[in-house]
């Protein structure tokens, strides 16, 4: 495969934490050259995601207790960009975001076997420090620049072959989502037992719930009735309309697993639904990350909480198998051009769809 590589491309920078306003499209943006290790790939699709939004407007800092949507359009006026970072540290500006990237690698740094020129991959999202450290991690478009560009550079150890007949979009939508969703699972060893999903019509929601079903469990989602449809449609056994009773809903004690992504003031009845040994999983907080913790309710029932950042090696090399053997299928709720970055996360903050939103940058 033979490709001309421009010294300039065109990509979304994020100038700073706040607003929508932060993102600048530019077309003169130097082209990343691959160094030691690497590849570069061309970018053919990149979905949008939930961090993307979150580091902007740095709702990782400590200063913010607000639910994602509070600050997601306009930022928030009391972020420390100090601890405004996956990582717990000040963000390198200009970055260009986008944790999501399908492309095809169209050059390799000193050291990576050339024949991986022309490969059709995706870079898994949330990647391995170089000396393989447990629970020591980084996250492509946070701590290095990510897909919402024309071309992206990513370690060639963290840049998988894919072979399936998905359209580029719909490979888009799988590095981040459906890899957090898997390694929820991964790491609360769900298997064929009683899963409670919340936030079940978004990526990683809508995710968990075909990644629990693929491995036999009932799944019981937890999303709001005009999406219940939707939902039901990639796995759902139950749909548990998001403003019920949930404990009349399910049972006490009546769940083995909650996988949860939203959290919030209404936290507590996700623990009471759970039964004597029942595990917690969470990977998100879109409705505040402060929550009310009896501590009785989890010494007293025998429960494990599980914090699922970090991934081991297999999870998104399982991720990559099931693509392969179409065990799983994408959900693309809608594509935007790369230049209509705000507008999309606009789509994305409004929650009136299921599944993904993916950028295709220009060819």
């Amino acid at each position: 495969m033979t490709s001309t590589i421009p010294s300039r491309m065109s990509a979304v920078q994020l100038v700073g934490h706040g607003g929508l306003e932060k993102l600048h499209y530019r077309d003169d943006v130097p082209t990343p050259v691959a160094r030691a290790g690497e590849v570069l790939v061309r970018v053919a699709a990149a979905g949008v995601n939930n961090t993307d939004v979150n580091t902007r407007i740095g709702w990782y800092s400590k200063t913010v207790g607000d639910a994602t949507g509070t600050g997601g359009a306009d930022g928030f006026d009391t972020t420390d960009d100090a601890d405004a970072s996956w990582m717990g540290v000040p963000l390198h500006f200009p970055r260009i975001q986008g944790a999501d990237c399908c492309g095809r690698i169209v050059a390799a740094g000193e050291g990576v076997d050339r024949s991986r020129i022309g490969e059709r991959v995706i870079v898994r999202s949330m990647m391995r420090d170089a000396d393989g450290r447990p629970f020591e991690c980084r996250t492509f478009g946070s701590e290095c620049d990510g897909a919402f560009a024309q071309y992206a550079r990513a370690p060639a150890r963290e840049t998988y072959k894919v072979e399936c007949d998905w359209s580029d979009a719909e490979l888009a939508s799988i590095p981040c989502a459906y890899s957090t969703a898997e390694n929820l699972l991964h790491r609360a060893s769900v298997g064929a037992e009683r899963v409670l999903v919340t936030g079940a019509s978004g990526g990683v929601g809508s995710a968990a719930v075909q990644l629990a079903k693929r491995r036999g469990a009932h799944v019981i989602a937890f999303a709001s009735t005009e999406k219940a449809d939707a939902v039901r449609a990639v796995g759902a056994d139950e749909v548990v309309d998001r403003n019920a009773d949930l404990a009349t809903a399910v049972g006490h004690d009546g769940i083995d697993v909650v996988v949860d992504l939203v959290a919030g003031a209404s936290w507590p009845r996700l623990l009471d639904v759970l039964r004597r040994g029942g595990r917690y999983a969470t990977a998100g907080a879109i409705a505040g990350p402060l929550v009310e913790l009896d501590v009785r309710t989890l010494y007293l029932k025998d429960l494990t909480l599980f914090g699922c950042t970090f991934q081991e090696d297999e999870v998104f090399e399982n991720l990559v198998s099931y693509v392969e053997r179409g065990e799983i299928r994408p959900l693309v709720a809608r594509t935007f051009p790369l230049h209509e970055i705000r507008r999309a996360q606009e789509a994305f903050l409004a929650k009136a769809f299921t599944g993904k939103l993916v950028l295709i940058p220009p060819e």
